[in-house]
Order: C-alpha cells, then sequence, then structure tokens
C-alpha cells in the first residue's frame, strides 16, 4: 500500500465516524440507522487494520510551532482496533438492546469512537485536545442520555466535572510545554527545560488520572453507571477511562524524565488498584462491582506506565478492553431479561441462559487472574516490573490481585449457585425491581459476547513469548518476565481465593460500600469551598463592584446636568451675545458698504463709460478715418524708434 492511501485510510478513520455520527445523531431516520451504523462501524474496523499495518503520519498547520498531527506506531497500532473492534460488537449488541432513540443513541457512539480513536492517533498536544474535549462532551451525553430521568442527567454532570477539573492539567501542560521550549509534540514533551517539564508532567499526570477514575477521582465512576449498559460497555472498557492509561503510557518518557512523576503514578496506580478491589467487594449491584474493578485493573496499567513497562501496560489495556466489555454487555443483556442488576436477584441466572452464562464465566475468571486466560498473563507482567523496582510495590500490586480474584468470585457464585427453594421468593423479589424485564436475551445481544469471549482467553499472549517480547522491544522496553514460581503463586492465589469464596461468602467491607466516602468527601473539600468563595465574590460583586459602577454612572449623570445647565446659562449667552454683536456689525458694514463702496463703484463705473464713449468716437464706420488713424499710430511709431535710437 503506498503512503497516499494509507494517510487517507488514517483521516477516514477518524473522519467516517464523526461525519457519519454526526448524522445520525441530527437524523430521525430511526429504520435506516442500525444498518447505518454497524456498515460504519464495520469499516471503521477495517481501517483501523489498515493503518496498524501501514503505520502513516498526517498533519495539518494549526498554530505557529505546531500541527494538528495524527499517526499510528506501536503503541497506537495495537490500542486503534481495539478501539474500533469493541465499538462495532457493542454497536452490534446495542442493536438488539436499544429500541428507543436509536439514532441519537448510535450517532453520540459513533462520535465518542472518532473522538477515541483521534486520541489514540494525536501526535501532538493540539489534536489531542480537540480529541479529549469531544470525548468528554459525548460522554457526558451518552450518560445522560435518558435525559427526561433526572437522576441520570445528573450523574453525568458529575462525571462530566470531576473529569473535566481534571482535565484543566492539559492546558496547563500545553501552556508550560511552550513556555519551556519544548514544543507540542508529544514526543517532544520531555525536552522541555528542567523547571517546565516538571509542569508538564504534573498537568498530564492529573488529566489522565482523572479520566482513568483513578485516586482520589473515582467515585465519577460510580456516577457514570446511571447510562445505559452497552454505554458502560464501550466508555470503560476500550475507550474514555482506557484512554487515561493510554495517555501515561504515551507520554512514560516525560514521566521518568521528572525523577517524581513515574513512581507517583506506579504508587497511585497500586492504591487504586488494592482500594478499589475492597471497594468492588463490598459492591452488592453488579454494574457498581465492574466499574470499581475497572478503576482497579486500569490501576495495573497506570502502575506499567510508571514502572517503564509500556508493554505490560498496553497489554493488560488491551485484555482489559475486552473481559470487560464482555461482562457490562452481560450484566447489561441480563438487566433487560430480569430488570434488575442486584446479585441476589440474579443468582443462578447463568443458568437460565447458559451461551451468555459461559462467556461471561470466562470473563470473570480473566479478571480473577485464573491461568491461562488474558488478565492472567498481562498482570503478572506488571506485577514483575513492580518487583524488580520495589518489593514494596509488588506487595500491594499482589494484594490486589487476590482481591480481583476475591471480587470475580463473588460475580460467580452468584450467577452459578442454584437457588434453593427457601430462597426463591428472595429471588424473585428483586426482579423487575429497576425496570420491568423481558426475559428474552436475543442473538443480536448474545453474539458479541461470543466474541469477546474469545479476546479473554487469548489476549494474555501479548504479555508471553514469543508475542509479549515482540512487543515490547517494538515500544522500546527490554522483556522482562515474571518467573515461573511468580506465575505459579499468582494463579495459585487466584484459585484459591475462588474455592474460599464458593463455600464462604464474599466478605463486604462498609467502610468501602460508599466509594471511600470520595464523593462527599470532594464535596466537603472542594465543591462546598468553592461555592462559599463564589458567594463572597458574589456579596464582593454587589456590595463593592455595583457600588462602584453605579456610583460612577450616578456622577457621570450628574457632571452632565451640571455640563447641561452651564451651557444653558453661560455657553448660550455667550453665543447670544456675539450673535448680537455680530447683527450690530453687520449693520455698520452695511452702512459702511452704502456710503463709501457703493459710492466708489459708481464713480469707477462713471469713468468706465466715459472712456467707452471715448473709444467709440474713431469707430465711425468710414474708411478714410480708419486709414488717418493708421498713419497717425505709424507716425508716432517711427518718432519713437528714431527717439530711443
Amino acid at each position: 500500500m503506498n503512503q497516499t492511501t494509507a494517510q487517507a485510510a488514517l483521516w477516514l478513520l477518524v473522519l467516517l465516524p464523526a461525519v457519519v455520527g454526526g448524522a445520525l445523531a441530527l437524523s430521525r431516520l430511526e429504520r435506516a440507522v442500525v444498518p447505518t451504523s454497524l456498515a460504519t462501524a464495520g469499516l471503521t474496523a477495517v481501517l483501523s487494520a489498515i493503518v496498524a499495518v501501514a503505520r502513516p503520519q498526517v498533519s495539518v498547520p494549526f498554530m505557529a510551532g505546531s500541527d494538528l498531527a495524527l499517526g499510528v506506531d506501536a503503541l497506537s497500532a495495537l490500542v486503534v482496533p481495539t478501539v474500533a473492534v469493541v465499538t462495532l460488537l457493542v454497536l452490534l449488541f446495542s442493536a438488539g438492546e436499544i429500541r428507543r432513540s436509536r439514532a441519537r443513541f448510535h450517532g453520540l457512539m459513533l462520535l465518542f469512537a472518532s473522538s477515541a480513536l483521534m486520541t489514540a492517533t494525536a501526535q501532538t498536544l493540539p489534536a489531542l485536545l480537540f480529541a479529549w474535549e469531544v470525548m468528554g462532551a459525548t460522554s457526558f451525553a451518552l450518560i445522560g442520555f435518558w435525559w427526561h430521568e433526572q437522576h441520570r442527567v445528573s450523574a453525568g454532570i458529575t462525571a462530566f466535572v470531576t473529569t473535566r477539573g481534571a482535565d484543566v492539567g492539559l492546558y496547563l501542560a500545553a501552556g508550560a510545554a511552550l513556555a519551556g521550549g519544548g514544543g507540542l509534540a508529544m514526543a517532544d514533551l520531555s525536552g522541555s527545560s528542567e523547571g517546565w517539564r516538571h509542569v508538564v508532567a504534573a498537568g498530564v499526570l492529573v488529566a489522565a488520572l482523572g479520566k482513568a477514575a483513578q485516586l482520589p477521582f473515582s467515585f465519577w465512576l460510580s456516577r457514570a453507571m446511571e447510562g445505559p449498559s452497552p454505554v458502560s460497555a464501550l466508555l470503560h472498557s476500550a475507550a474514555m477511562v482506557a484512554m487515561g492509561g493510554y495517555l501515561l503510557l504515551r507520554t512514560e518518557p516525560l514521566l521518568t524524565s521528572t525523577g517524581w512523576a513515574a513512581p507517583a503514578a506506579a504508587w497511585i496506580g497500586a492504591l487504586t488498584a488494592l482500594l478499589l478491589g475492597a471497594v468492588a467487594l463490598a459492591q452488592q449491584d453488579l454494574k457498581q462491582l465492574l466499574a470499581a474493578s475497572t478503576s482497579a485493573q486500569l490501576g495495573f496499567v497506570v502502575m506499567g506506565a510508571g514502572l517503564a513497562s509500556v508493554g505490560a501496560g498496553a497489554a493488560h489495556l488491551v485484555a482489559h478492553a475486552a473481559t470487560k466489555a464482555l461482562l457490562f454487555l452481560a450484566a447489561g443483556a441480563w438487566l433487560t431479561a430480569l430488570g434488575t442488576k442486584d446479585l441476589s436477584g440474579l443468582r443462578g441466572v447463568a443458568r437460565r441462559w447458559p451461551l451468555v452464562g459461559w462467556a461471561s464465566t470466562l470473563g470473570v475468571l480473566s479478571l480473577a487472574g485464573v491461568a491461562p486466560l488474558a488478565l492472567w498473563a498481562t498482570k503478572d507482567a506488571v506485577l514483575a516490573a513492580a518487583l524488580a523496582q520495589s518489593p514494596w510495590l509488588y506487595a500491594v500490586g499482589l494484594a490486589a490481585a487476590a482481591l480481583s480474584a476475591a471480587y470475580a468470585g463473588k460475580i460467580l457464585v452468584a450467577v452459578w449457585r442454584r437457588v434453593p427453594a427457601a430462597e426463591r421468593a428472595l429471588v424473585e423479589g428483586h426482579l423487575d425491581e429497576e425496570e420491568p424485564g423481558t426475559g428474552h436475551v436475543g442473538a443480536l445481544e448474545r453474539a458479541p459476547m461470543v466474541l469477546l469471549a474469545l479476546g479473554a482467553l487469548v489476549l494474555g499472549l501479548l504479555a508471553l513469548p514469543p508475542v509479549g517480547d515482540t512487543l515490547s522491544r517494538a515500544l522500546g522496553d527490554e522483556p522482562l518476565h515474571p518467573t515461573p514460581l511468580e506465575m505459579l503463586a499468582s494463579a495459585g492465589i487466584a484459585l484459591a481465593v475462588l474455592a474460599l469464596l464458593w463455600w464462604r461468602p464474599a466478605p463486604q467491607p462498609r467502610w468501602a460500600r460508599g466509594w471511600l466516602g470520595l464523593e462527599p468527601a470532594t464535596r466537603t473539600v472542594v465543591v462546598l469551598p468553592t461555592l462559599a468563595l463564589a458567594q463572597v465574590l458574589a456579596r464582593f460583586d454587589d456590595r463593592v463592584l455595583d457600588r462602584v459602577v453605579t456610583g460612577a454612572a450616578s456622577g457621570a449623570l450628574g457632571l452632565a446636568r451640571r455640563a447641561a445647565r452651564f451651557d444653558d446659562r453661560v455657553l448660550d449667552g455667550a453665543v447670544e451675545l456675539s450673535s448680537g454683536a455680530t447683527v450690530k456689525a453687520a449693520q455698520r458694514a452695511g452702512r459702511a458698504d452704502d456710503r463709501w463702496f457703493d459710492g466708489a463703484a459708481e464713480e469707477l463705473a462713471a469713468g468706465v463709460r466715459q472712456l467707452g464713449r471715448m473709444a467709440r468716437r474713431p469707430q465711425s464706420g468710414q474708411l478714410h478715418h480708419y486709414y488717418v488713424q493708421a498713419l497717425a499710430v505709424l507716425a508716432v511709431g517711427v518718432l519713437l524708434l528714431l527717439t530711443v535710437r
């Protein structure tokens, strides 16, 4: 494939879903929506494969010193097809799941996918910021998609405001990059001057942690679960949350160059994996459990970025995308069929729909870290990098892995264990508690889960030799593998925890049930002081600034009134006096004109008339008079000539 074709494919990859998505969101052609959406997503997936192989670079002028540039390298060649394929499968599921407002839903989903693809291919900060903004706006619209229900709109606002607050870091980073002379290219950020480089790293770190729902921003992900299940399956698996981790993987040289940002990212990721794992274990709502586990699993990606193990982090990101998209789709299918997502109401649901049950089981076992499934290998690759740098960091990561098995086991027990006759009434009491259940899971909902389950099964190869070695070298890493003992220990811990939970109920730590109290704490520490400051500023505006403005206006009016009186009494009088004097002077001048100028003019006219009469006398009309006059003139001329000589 020539370079021009590859560049056109890259532009189409970003623009095709954006244009079609925008058109669908604004249209009301409900009948043609699903075929158009699926065809667009399918073509986008094909384009993603093309650009992953060809790896083109494109750019257009944007501002002095920086272009709006897109490109595909080894990292984006791994992530872009992941985003495109998961988008296609989620939209296929949505074709059977979403029955109302299809045009708006599919249009927004395509717009969101376009922004995620642009984020993954952005080579400069202007391109990244543009995509980042669109991704945030469309995520708000999708989380609050059922806008007639106020609590869903409120959830969308919480998610949007929280991530937007963190996004300010990207603008701070862009300004610092320009001030530091490093330029706005993503690859050049680490080349900023020493002082400004720390500001750039801090801005990027805050923005990425906010988008990835890492501590202390994690609570917004809980509120985001108010959106439709397909939205959760896309936003919180391969896109949005994943893009926060991806940004840190992309800027790993910048983090490492500061000396502090990389260790900070590693420890924040490890603590998020541990504490949000406890939050997941405390949840009774399936989507809330999956949301908390998303933050926890993205913690391993952030750890990989902080440990300079980009290959392991990228492999975990891709494997998690397939696993978590599968589980969110299963939760959505069960919610639609049974009208509940409470684990008590989902008891034995895997037996009722076996295909969905077995597919979701592969996802749950992958999430638990059971060998040889995907997240077992990728998680252990990150833990190997942690052990190489700090045994304490490794210990925290290993504890987080054990919690992964615990909350995954909680799901597994709930969906597979038979319901005793004595408890059937309790289970049935949860049915239809959130929405009327349909009692049906269609083929369009089941098919994507089978394909995603295949990903949860095999994507661990990205972290195992020889594929893992090739990926690491392509990303600039030195291949680092966990020892067989470490991998056996990890798999053994996962199996032991699952076996324990099958016999004993999972603990539910009350202190973690409310997502560590992060939202109330944010309200107390950030929101309420901000509102108080706003009220103080409003009072200052009312009592000081408004009075200054009003006083200035009143003073101006008073000055204008005094100027008007001065004009009436002084200037107008002076003008009248001046006008009277002018009239009198004109009258005197008129009399002088009558007496002097008119007399002189009459005398001059009389003289001219006299000269005229004298001039007419020689004009007799007789020829001999003219000859005599000519002779006289000639004689005078001769006399003058003789006299002069």
